[in-house]
């Protein structure tokens, strides 16, 4: 029996598969509508990872798996996967939360509530809401993975916002 070690980039490749999964998991189905094949996204972004010299990602892996699997979703989305609500992803893929059944009725009808309201975003709009506010990623990482300048994201995230903010003051009153 052979006793083989890991090769560094075994182990780099499962430091980043622990990282960033969960969270392509949720971006491609935010696309998709469907956890399944998000995950179906997600093994091919890893894959492709794989298949690239390490070092020409590596100081930008995370903003490149995101625009991989943006593509990979995008490409699935157009060969014939339908769309479905973002509110049904999102509640399949989050992990419960303990609280008390009132707060959590509640956080869910906000939560909910909003998420109805992003659905009438431009998809534009919606996507850079999506990868600033779940995934955490930087306006310039935003842009890498949309290929749109810097500025437009600011532009498109101030607007969703702000359109976001107006809808909930007005359901509000």
């Amino acid at each position: 029996m052979k006793n083989e070690q890991p090769s560094p980039d075994s182990e780099w490749m499962r430091s980043l598969v622990d990282a960033h999964a969960a969270d392509l998991t949720r971006y491609a189905a935010s696309i998709l509508g469907d956890t399944d094949s998000a995950k179906d996204v997600v093994q091919e972004s890893f894959i492709r990872l794989w298949r690239e010299p390490r070092e020409e990602v590596e100081d930008h892996v995370r903003p490149w798996l995101f625009r991989v699997c943006r593509n990979c979703a995008l490409d699935q989305r157009r060969k014939g996967g339908r769309m479905r609500p973002l509110n049904e992803v999102d509640t399949a893929t989050r992990p419960a939360e303990e609280q008390g059944p009132e707060t959590r009725v509640e956080q869910r009808d906000s939560h909910a509530q909003v998420l109805r309201l992003m659905q009438q975003l431009p998809e534009n709009q919606r996507e850079v809401v999506r990868l600033k506010f779940q995934n955490g990623l930087s306006y310039k990482e935003i842009a890498s993975v949309t290929e749109l300048s810097v500025t437009n994201v600011g532009f498109l995230l101030h607007t969703a916002l702000k359109t976001l903010r107006a809808q909930v003051a007005a359901i509000g009153e």
